[in-house]
Parts: structure tokens; C-alpha cells; sequence
């Protein structure tokens, strides 16, 4: 009872976060368990004949359409194989990974998160650590291993708290997940899933959606979390940690000249790579420009994940035959092979992911939902901007109990884009206020997958760290990006600036 007495409000509220997380199903079975229940629910009000006129054909009624029945169970079996090959980001994930994973094993994406940060002025630190975090998801998870140790061993050879370093290049790597100045594999990842939940309102619509619809937001995002993650660090969590009593650990994190020798030819590449693919897009008449001879609505924009890809493969080949990590062909099929491998854990949940998608399209459980949502909506006739913040909050919260970002995006994207639509606001828009709520409240969560990971870094430097420490030292971080995050959101869509490429804050449809 001491110790219940002795942790505050907060600290209790986050165990009992970290207690219930625990008893929630893995995101596998928790999408198999939301299939079934579509299946049983559109068994249950299939015969209470709801309908709803459908958004996407004037004119015509949608009922709920019973998956016990005969043909409802020929479905399920008949198209099982189908739900699970055409769940949107399963194809453009695992393509991305071709490239990025081979970058990632021959070692080029560690030596060059290392190049970059040793190579910022000590005054710069700060700020280098959380932009190169947040630069490091174009890596998917690399930057977790990477950065947070390099940044507690430099702050701690510059006399400096080293938890101070590591908390900065974790806000950076976690709370500024979706902020990038370059596109990555969460890119198409999430706006598969946006495009196609927009379909169901509107698909010719959906059909002119790109996957780099959040891309000018994000670049503004990178620049504005530098600088108030390098405020919070300097200005609150530093400070408060005090200065380092304990052992300064010295460990190298230097570049070998192998490595800069391998880092060297792989920006040659990249930069070789770019101006080729860029003669495929940029002259009159360039196959991957649109009929109308533009850029916007392209083969090269609606196939982004081809061009990750091969900017990620050939430097990543590049650095491996430099560095000898390639030494044959036999190599790459080996890396490639084993970037596959650590992928089947979301093979699988795309498989049972794809059935509840398509069990919430097939029975128009989603459609009646988003309509009469839209409806409720219509008549509280909430100010917009409320909208957008109560939608931030509930998908910040969310976050706190479900770790991967496809997965509740893959439950939400069908229920409140079209929500979203139907209220004049673009999925574009939706998508982002969800990228902003995912991202922020990932570092004060214990159930985060790299989590235990930070914890075990700083037990380096605090043997004390555990759970409750490291959220105390992340929630200012967490607090601040959430807050300028949604502000700037704000400001963009009262500016009526696009969020992207031809992707408009504002739904006309």
C-alpha cells in the first residue's frame, strides 16, 4: 500500500496502460477475432434490414449483408486467398524491404545515421540527434538501435548527462515517426489503406490519391519537432536530470575508412540512381509522367514504392561490395532472404488483417457505420477543428494499447475516413491527424516494441532506469510534440494549404 501511495497519478494511470496492454490479444488474433464478429454482427442485423443510401451511387440503398447465410459463407471461403494477396500495404511493404532491408544488413543505414551525428558541431548535438531521428524512419526501425546508445555515448564523452542524449535521439526516432524530408515504407504502407477506405465514398476519388499525399506537411513537421524537441531537451529534460555521477563508458562509434570508403560509393550511387530515374520522369513525354504529361497524377506517383526501393537497393549493394559484406550474389539473395524472414510476423497479420477489411466492406457494416456516423456528426455539427483534435486524441489514446501502426490503421482508416469525407474533409487530412496522434504518444507507452530496448540502453548509465523513470524523462517530449504537432495541423488546414502532391485539405465530393 506504501508504494501504491508513493507513485503518482500518472505513474498509476501508466501501469494500469501497461496492464491492460498486456491482456490484449496480439494484433494477429485481435484482426481474427474482429472478423469473426463482423461475420456474427452481419449475421444479426442482416435480418433488421437497416439501410442507409450509399455515398459512392446516388439513389441506391445499402443493406447489411449476412455472412452466415449459404452465399455469405461461399464468400468467406471462396475469397480468403484473395482478402489476404489484395491487403493494401502488403505487396508495397514488402517490395520497400527489398531495398531498405539490403541497406540495412550490409551495414550502410548504421554508418550513416554514425556519419551524420559525428559529424554535427557539439553546440548542434541536440538538434542533430532528433533530426537524424527523425530522418532515420526512412529505415523503418533501424534508428531505434542506432541512435539512442551513439546519443548517450556522445553526450556522455562531452561531459553531459548521457540519458539526456538517448532521450533526445528516442523523441526524434518514436514521437517524430511521421515527419520525414523524405518519403519512406510508411508512405504507401498507410495510404493503400486511406485509398481504399476512400473508395468506398467516393473511387474516383480515390483513384487520384497518391501515396505522397502528407509529404509537404511532413517536411515542415521535421523542421518544427527539431527544434522543439532541441528546446524540451536543453530546456526541461536535461536540466532535470542534472549532471552524470556515474562511469563514462568509452566505446568507438567512429566510421572505419572501410565504411567511409563504402559510404562514399553508395551517395555516388544514390545520386547516379536519382538522375536516371529522374530522365524517366522529368523530360516531355518521360514514360512515368501522366497522360496529361503531369506529375502529380503519374505512374511515378502511384508507384513510389518502386522508386524506394531501387534508392535504397543499389546504394545498399553498393556499400555491401565496397565494404566486402557482399562478396558474392549468393550474399544478396542470403540478406534479402533473411529481411523476408524477420517480415513473418506481418505477413500473417496481413492475412487476418485482409479478411476483417474485407468483411467490413463486403457486408456494408462499414459503410452504414461511416453514414450514420457522418449523420450523428451533422447533428452536433461540431466545429471542425474540434473534429480534427477529438479524432488526435482518440488515436493518441488508442496508441497507447496497440503497438503497430498498420494494424490500427487498418481498423480505423475504414470507419473514420469516410466519416471524414462526408464531414468535407479529405482522407489526405485524415490520414495525417492520425499519423500525428500515432507518433507522439509512442514514447510514453510500455508497449512499444523497442520499449524494453531504450530501457536496456539506459540501464547502462542508471541501473535504477526501469519503466516508470524512462516515461517520467519521455512525457515532456511526448506532451510538447503532440501539442505544436496538432497546432501546426491546425494552422495548415485554417491556411487551406495541401497536405501533399494534389492532396487537398477539403473533401468537395
Amino acid at each position: 500500500m506504501n508504494d501504491l501511495r508513493k507513485k503518482s497519478v500518472l505513474q498509476r494511470m501508466l501501469d494500469g496502460v501497461e496492464r491492460i496492454g498486456n491482456k490484449l490479444p496480439h494484433p494477429i488474433t485481435l484482426f481474427a477475432i474482429l472478423a469473426l464478429l463482423i461475420a456474427v454482427l452481419s449475421a444479426v442485423l442482416a435480418p433488421l434490414n437497416i439501410q442507409v443510401e450509399d455515398p459512392a451511387a446516388e439513389g441506391e440503398m445499402l443493406t447489411v449483408t449476412n455472412l452466415l447465410s449459404g452465399s455469405g459463407i461461399e464468400y468467406i471461403f471462396t475469397s480468403m486467398v484473395d482478402n489476404f494477396i489484395n491487403f493494401a500495404p502488403l505487396g508495397v511493404v514488402l517490395a520497400t524491404m527489398i531495398g531498405i532491408g539490403l541497406a540495412e544488413r550490409t551495414g550502410l543505414i548504421s554508418a550513416a545515421l554514425r556519419g551524420f551525428v559525428l559529424s554535427i558541431p557539439s553546440k548542434l548535438l541536440t538538434a542533430g540527434l532528433i533530426f537524424a531521428g527523425i530522418m532515420s524512419n526512412v529505415a523503418t526501425d533501424a534508428g531505434y538501435v542506432v541512435l539512442p546508445p551513439l546519443g548517450a555515448m556522445l553526450f556522455a564523452a562531452l561531459g553531459r548527462h548521457p540519458l539526456a542524449g538517448l532521450a533526445a535521439a528516442f523523441a526524434g526516432v518514436s514521437a517524430g515517426f511521421s515527419a520525414n524530408l523524405l518519403l519512406s515504407a510508411l508512405d504507401p504502407m498507410l495510404g493503400e489503406l486511406t485509398s481504399q477506405a476512400a473508395a468506398t465514398i467516393d473511387e474516383s476519388y480515390a483513384e487520384g490519391m497518391n501515396n505522397a499525399m502528407n509529404y509537404y506537411f511532413m517536411i515542415v513537421s521535421t523542421v518544427v519537432l527539431t527544434l522543439i524537441g532541441t528546446f524540451i531537451s536543453e530546456k526541461i529534460v536535461e536540466p532535470r536530470l542534472g549532471s552524470y555521477k556515474g562511469e563514462v563508458q568509452q566505446e568507438s562509434p567512429e566510421l572505419t575508412s572501410v565504411e567511409k570508403k563504402g559510404m562514399l560509393w553508395a551517395v555516388i550511387s544514390f545520386f547516379v540512381s536519382a538522375i536516371l530515374l529522374s530522365l524517366l520522369i522529368v523530360p516531355a513525354g518521360a514514360p512515368l509522367r501522366g497522360e496529361n504529361g503531369g506529375i502529380v497524377n503519374s505512374p511515378f506517383m502511384s508507384e513510389l514504392v518502386v522508386t524506394i526501393l531501387i534508392l535504397f537497393f543499389i546504394p545498399g549493394l553498393v556499400y555491401g561490395i565496397v565494404t566486402k559484406s557482399i562478396k558474392s550474389d549468393k550474399d544478396v539473395a542470403n540478406q534479402l532472404s533473411d529481411t523476408m524472414a524477420s517480415m513473418g510476423m506481418f505477413i500473417v497479420l496481413a492475412f487476418t488483417a485482409g479478411q476483417f477489411v474485407a468483411y467490413f466492406s463486403e457486408t456494408n457494416l462499414g459503410t452504414i457505420l461511416s453514414v450514420a456516423g457522418a449523420d450523428l456528426l451533422d447533428r452536433w455539427e461540431p466545429d471542425g477543428i474540434l473534429l480534427i483534435l477529438g479524432f488526435i486524441l482518440m488515436a493518441g489514446f488508442i496508441n497507447l494499447f496497440i503497438g503497430s501502426s498498420s494494424a490500427k490503421w487498418a481498423m480505423l482508416a475504414p470507419v473514420f475516413v469516410p466519416i471524414m469525407m462526408q464531414q468535407g474533409y479529405s482522407p489526405e487530412l485524415t490520414q495525417m491527424a492520425y499519423r500525428v496522434a500515432d507518433s507522439a504518444t509512442n514514447i510514453i507507452t510500455p508497449l512499444m516494441t523497442y520499449f524494453a530496448v531504450i530501457i536496456a540502453f539506459a540501464q547502462r548509465y542508471d541501473k535504477n532506469m526501469g519503466i516508470g523513470s524512462l516515461i517520467s524523462v519521455m512525457l515532456p517530449y511526448s506532451i510538447g510534440f503532440l501539442v505544436i504537432w496538432s497546432i501546426l495541423l491546425i494552422a495548415w488546414m485554417l491556411l487551406g494549404i495541401d497536405l501533399g502532391p494534389g492532396s487537398p485539405i477539403y473533401y468537395d465530393g
